[in-house]
């Protein structure tokens, strides 16, 4: 029989060829009908939009801070920088701040600023130390919750996972008031083992580990999910075959897992290098940079000059060094951890 049927039987029901060559006759009336797009015109024009927002809310305030860097604000800027006549109406642009040109005097003026070579060393040993530990533990939960043998994963994963969702300046007070020296739950915890309190805020040596302890909680989870999916990924074929050849847990792990989770390993020590770059919340909410100035970081630093003394040039030249900086980073990353 020429006619498909379905496991009922009954014959399946072909559409009537003259429908179709009406509705298609149709649609080419109406498209005829339609003025006639000329060129890429309409194309440009719907994209427009994502080029507008695009260079008022990026590219300017880049290209903005990189021309700022150069200057020293004065005041808030007076009168008009220009304005365009359309006819029925016209465009203001309004000066935007009273700038004196200093040439590279911000940035000769960091080589000997001693509070942002503190800032920098601050941010590179919280980075040192804290980037290493939350992945090496995200990997850890990764592979355990990974294996075939264990329960009720998903509960687990949630749990782990569910500090991504915690407001950054909520868990940071948290933090503020379990580390508090007085009466912080963390020393009751250690008063009740013998141990006497530690100041774990006003001391350089325990702030700096309170802060790494708090980014570590909440950003483990989201390192875990990204090193999970990647772990999902490996082929089960892998495995199979390197147990055939005899291989134990650890010589799969090190032979199969972690070269196959190499790029995502590399995703990650990436990821998290910039994220510890731009450390603030934290080390602003729990410590307050101190004490004396033990755990001011980078951006807490270039907040401080910008927001609170107003030095919007040495502001921006900082920022521009440590674009810079982080970018030379990254790259250097990936192209150390990358394929040859």
């Amino acid at each position: 029989m020429s006619q498909e049927t379905e496991s009922t039987g009954n014959p399946i029901a072909n559409p009537d060829p003259s429908v179709l060559d009406r509705l298609r006759f149709a649609r080419q009336d109406v498209a005829a009908k339609l003025p006639p797009l000329r060129g890429q015109r309409i194309a440009y024009l719907l994209v427009s939009p994502f080029f507008v927002l695009f260079g008022l809310f990026l590219a300017f305030p880049v290209v903005y801070t990189l021309y700022l860097s150069f200057f020293e604000w004065q005041s808030v800027g007076q009168g008009n920088l220009f304005w365009i006549d359309f006819g029925p109406f016209h465009v203001t642009v309004p000066r935007i701040a009273e700038l004196q040109f200093v040439g590279l005097s911000n940035y000769t003026r960091l080589l000997g600023d001693g509070l942002f070579w503190q800032s920098m060393f601050n941010t590179t040993y919280i980075l040192l130390i804290q980037v290493p530990i939350m992945i090496g533990l995200a990997l850890a939960l990764a592979v355990a919750l990974n294996a075939s043998f264990v329960r009720f994963k998903g509960l687990f994963r949630t749990a782990i996972a569910l500090p991504i969702s915690a407001n950054i300046v909520a868990y940071s007070t948290v933090f503020l008031l379990l580390f508090n020296e007085q009466f912080g739950f963390v020393n009751y915890l250690l008063s009740q083992v013998g141990v006497s309190p530690i100041a774990w805020l006003t001391s350089e040596f325990w702030a700096r580990k309170t802060i790494i302890a708090a980014v570590t909680w909440r950003w483990i989870g989201y390192n875990m999910i990204i090193l999970l999916a990647g772990l999902q990924n490996v082929p089960q074929q892998l495995y199979e075959a390197a147990e055939i050849d005899g291989a134990g847990r650890w010589e799969k792990f090190r032979y199969v897992t972690l070269p196959q989770l190499r790029p995502v390993l590399l995703f990650v020590v990436v990821l998290s290098t910039i994220g510890t770059f731009k450390l603030f919340a934290e080390p602003y909410v729990i410590t307050g940079g101190g004490p004396t100035n033990a755990t001011i970081t980078i951006v807490q630093y270039i907040y401080r000059q910008a927001f609170v003394h107003w030095n919007l040039g040495y502001a921006s030249a900082l920022t521009v060094i440590f674009v810079a900086l982080v970018s030379v980073i990254s790259i250097a990353q990936i192209r150390i951890g990358g394929d040859d």
